[in-house]
Order: structure tokens, then C-alpha cells, then sequence
């Protein structure tokens, strides 16, 4: 056998061991909750494999726990969770763990502003002002601009200045019919107050 296929195949039999490695690091109670399909599990998995064991890591070491969060994520994106919707935006946004592709970014920023989320809201708006994984609209970026800077909290001032200056690209129409809109998503999606 040669060193280059000695090599190879010590690889291919050390890959699991490294699986293994990585894997361990999760607490056994966690790591069985999170297989038994417990989204808080999951996503609380994902983050301490996107942190890391902790210290100095290889480039390579970073980018297989973050693809290890990115899987951990994923399962809970799936089943509805908002963390695991953000965190996997997040990924997709900055190409951790996944190939950076703002388009799947935008898909789960939407699903978790959806669900009401005040900074997918945010970053919805800025990414259709920018057509950043969706086509560029203004009347798009002013709605969800204006649902996130509804909603008092640290953030709620820089909405509304980029909701102003998005503001300055659509017509009194759209402003109507975005106005409309917004009255009946937040009818239908009434916001719990902040405790």
C-alpha cells in the first residue's frame, strides 16, 4: 500500500472518530433530547456546536461545527421553531456551516417575521431594500420596516430611519395600500406585550 492510499484510508477511518469527537462535547441528556426531535434540544445543540469546545479552533474544526450547528438548526427550523429559524438565517446570511446563499436567508428570515419576530422583521425590510435573495422592492422593505419599528425596543429607532428613507422610493398609493396591509397582518398576528 502506498503512503498516499495509507493516508487516505487513514482519513476515511478516523472520520467518525472525529464525529464522535465533535458530538461528545454535547451533554448525553441533551444530545438524546435534541434526536428525540426536541426543537429547544436542537437548537441548544446547534449552539454549542457553533461554539465550539471551547479555546483555539482550525478553520477546518470551525467550519465542521458549524456545520454540525447548521444540521442541529435545521431540524429545528423545520418543526416551526423561531430560534432554529433565526440562527439558520443567520448561517445561510454569513455562509457558517452552509454555503452563504441570501436567498435561503431571506426564505427563513420570512418564516420566523412570520411568526412576529421583531429583528426578522428588520432584516427583511433591509433585505428587500437592497434585493439581497429577493427582488428589490420598496413597497416590500417600507412593510416590514414599519411592523418592525412598531414595536418598542433597542432597535426600534433604526427601523424606523431606514423605513423613512425606504419611504422616499414609493408612492402615496403604495403607502395606502402598504398601510392597509399592515392593519390587517396586525389584526391577524396580534403581538403578546413585552414582560
Amino acid at each position: 500500500m502506498t503512503v498516499g492510499k495509507l493516508a487516505l484510508w487513514t482519513a476515511i477511518l478516523l472520520s467518525p472518530l472525529a464525529m464522535l469527537a465533535q458530538t461528545a462535547v454535547l451533554d448525553p441528556a441533551l444530545l438524546a433530547r435534541a434526536n428525540g426531535g426536541d426543537a429547544a434540544a436542537q437548537v441548544a445543540a446547534g449552539e454549542r456546536c457553533a461554539a465550539g469546545s471551547g479555546g483555539e479552533r482550525s478553520k477546518r474544526q470551525m467550519a465542521e461545527d458549524y456545520l454540525q450547528a447548521a444540521e442541529w438548526y435545521r431540524k429545528a427550523a423545520e418543526q416551526g421553531n423561531l430560534a432554529g429559524q433565526m440562527h439558520l438565517a443567520a448561517l445561510y446570511r454569513d455562509g457558517l456551516g452552509v454555503t452563504r446563499d441570501m436567498a435561503q436567508a431571506a426564505v427563513w428570515y420570512r418564516k420566523a417575521a412570520a411568526q412576529n419576530d421583531v429583528t426578522a422583521q428588520g432584516i427583511l425590510g433591509v433585505l428587500y431594500s437592497f434585493g439581497q435573495g429577493v427582488a428589490q422592492s420598496y413597497v416590500e422593505a417600507y412593510f416590514w420596516l414599519d411592523l418592525a419599528a412598531s414595536l418598542p425596543g433597542p432597535e426600534q429607532a433604526h427601523y424606523a430611519a431606514n423605513r423613512q428613507m425606504v419611504g422616499t422610493h414609493i408612492t402615496a398609493e403604495d403607502l395606502e395600500a402598504i398601510q392597509d396591509r399592515i392593519a390587517q397582518w396586525k389584526a391577524a398576528h396580534a403581538r403578546k406585550p413585552l414582560q
